[in-house]
């Protein structure tokens, strides 16, 4: 970061705790658990920790919180792995889990009733929820609050053993039942699992609650800055306590910024994972949804999500982000790198009359009309092409400039053409039109200088490329479908159409996930799972312009959020 570059709140923390000295260097942690992909709100943190050590020469632990082993898989831990490095992050050897410190959390849960500070209770879930009281009522002690030191001992280590069933004692902090914050009402250290971790099988039938887990783990790791979502801040004062009374060799600070939150999605994994198991996506990654391998699936460059992180900006008041931000991210960075190619997804079938049946001329055409470096490449064009259906109108207005009756327009690298006949079907459909080109117009070689107002793409009907392209929309048609009682209901019905599209031959041999711009169409790229030499399959990764910001704008502001 340079010198006159503005920093946000916690870069300044950090900045002042180096320059004053507090840590000689800073250490962070990305502590996701295993219990679904990552999506696009954790981009928000994965760049911040990582982005604040990269920039300051420190280091970030990827921990996996593996307290919860009934939700949790080796898949989703492969695909946090995968999309951590996938954004451009390293952790080298810094891959922990909150497991690897079972035996010492236990220990420190022990001390925790040796000092009186935690109790095992017998009550029920339901009783605990009762005795707990509400926002506006204080909770009460449990009948089981005053236990020996000596008996919960004892029941603790028999829970270790596992002699209770699942819920039959559950093990306490011993903290305040009348705090106007609910998070000390003796919250749940421990509770009764009768179930096989992925990575200590049945050594255990108890588990640490996250916030207990959590703290210590940012101790034993030597964690300087816990950056935590803002849904933390009620909960720093039991991470505090917990530091306070156990008295690790190194205290961490806990620090909350901001969500991301992108309009038209919604980042509750309970809410994804429920799209995945009723069908109604394809799974965790289709390029519909918000998470990380659903958006690489789709095409969207790791520099594009980095991007929007930093337009997002690190602050503490909770934001809605529109999703064309996020889309302008993505078309600054391709409109930059990807390459140009022609398609035609609905196909119109057009003959040139007075060109040689049997003739094929090689079209040269640029890979990207502003970067030379990237070169050329070669196009078939034969008497019989595909256009774009939208590129022709038989009632055309004065200023359309495509293709009409008696109209003459450009094929892009090719010829100049003029409309002569509509062939129609019997239902008076268009389905093919005769035209007529100029043998002197060939871009860049012809002898005519004649011009006109309107150029449009093309592809060899002969040599086209049959393909599957898909063409993404919003999964919800409501800014905040988070907000939403029935997410249901705001599902977007038209958020995938299918076409079968045209495309030029040179696409055949595109690799899987490289974006390419279909001219005049948009940014694609072959689909990663289900592309291959006999079954061509594209998804279309953004529009070339945003035709949603518009109503996106009003939308958001019906809703108060900007």
């Amino acid at each position: 970061m340079s010198e006159t570059e503005s920093r946000d709140f916690i870069r300044q923390i950090i900045q002042d705790d180096l320059e004053s000295g507090k840590h000689d260097q800073i250490v962070t942690r990305f502590p996701p658990e295993p219990n679904g992909y990552l999506h696009i709100g954790h981009v928000m943190s994965i760049c911040l920790n990582f982005g604040v050590t990269n920039e300051t020469a420190g280091r970030t632990y990827l921990r996996l919180d593996d307290t919860n082993p009934g939700k949790e898989s080796k898949e989703y831990v492969d695909a946090i792995e995968r999309d951590v490095r996938w954004l451009g992050f390293d952790w080298e050897d810094r891959l922990t889990h909150a497991s690897d410190y079972f035996e010492k959390i236990y220990a420190a849960a022990v001390s925790l009733v040796e000092m009186g500070s935690a109790y095992v209770d017998s009550l029920s879930a339901d009783e605990i929820r009762e005795y707990r009281g509400t926002l506006t009522s204080a909770g009460r002690n449990s009948p089981h609050r005053d236990r020996s030191v000596e008996e919960n001992l004892h029941l603790l280590a028999r829970m270790r053993a596992g002699e209770f069933p699942d819920g039959e004692l559950v093990l306490r902090a011993k903290i305040d039942m009348g705090s106007p914050n609910m998070n000390l009402r003796d919250p749940a250290l421990y509770r009764i699992r009768h179930i096989a971790h992925q990575r200590t099988g049945d050594d255990w039938s108890i588990y640490p609650m996250y916030d207990f887990a959590h703290t210590l783990s940012d101790a034993f790791e030597g964690i300087t800055h816990s950056l935590c979502t803002l849904e933390f801040e009620d909960h720093r004062p039991l991470y505090d306590w917990f530091l306070d009374q156990l008295k690790p060799a190194h205290r961490p600070r806990q620090i909350e910024f901001s969500r991301l939150n992108l309009a038209y999605a919604i980042t509750s994994k309970r809410k994804l994972n429920a799209l995945v198991e009723e069908g109604i996506v394809e799974g965790w990654n289709d390029p519909r949804m918000p998470t990380i391998a659903g958006m690489r699936r789709r095409g969207y460059p790791a520099a594009a999500l980095r991007e929007f992180v930093k337009r997002g900006g690190v602050t503490k008041k909770d934001k809605l982000i529109e999703m064309g931000v996020l889309e302008n991210c993505v078309r600054d960075i391709l409109g930059e790198n990807a390459e140009r190619r022609m398609a035609v997804l609905k196909p119109l079938k057009v003959v040139l009359t007075n060109y040689p049946e049997g003739k094929v001329e090689m079209m040269e055409a640029a890979n990207h009309p502003g970067r030379p470096e990237l070169g050329t490449r070669e196009v078939p064009f034969s008497r019989e092409l595909w256009i774009e259906q939208e590129d022709f109108m038989e009632d055309a207005p004065r200023k359309f400039f495509r293709l009409k009756p008696g109209g003459e327009v450009r094929l892009r690298f090719g010829y100049i053409i003029q409309c002569d006949e509509i062939i129609k079907n019997d239902a008076g459909e268009v389905i093919e039109l005769r035209c007529s080109y100029d043998p002197d117009t060939r871009s860049g070689t012809g002898t005519s200088d004649r011009k006109v107002k309107g150029t449009i793409h093309w592809v060899s009907r002969e040599h086209a490329l049959a393909a599957k392209v898909r063409l993404y929309d919003r999964l919800f048609n409501v800014a905040n479908p988070n907000s939403a009682d029935d997410f249901h209901a705001a599902l977007n019905a038209d958020s995938l159409q299918s076409v079968d599209a045209k495309l030029e031959p040179s696409l055949a041999a595109l690799e899987s996930g490289t974006p390419v711009q279909f001219e005049r169409l948009g940014y694609f790229c072959a689909d990663s799972e289900e592309n291959s030499a006999d079954a061509h399959v594209f998804n279309r990764i953004v529009t070339l312009r945003d035709s949603w910001a518009k109503q996106e704008e009003l939308a958001m502001k019906d809703q108060g959020q900007v």
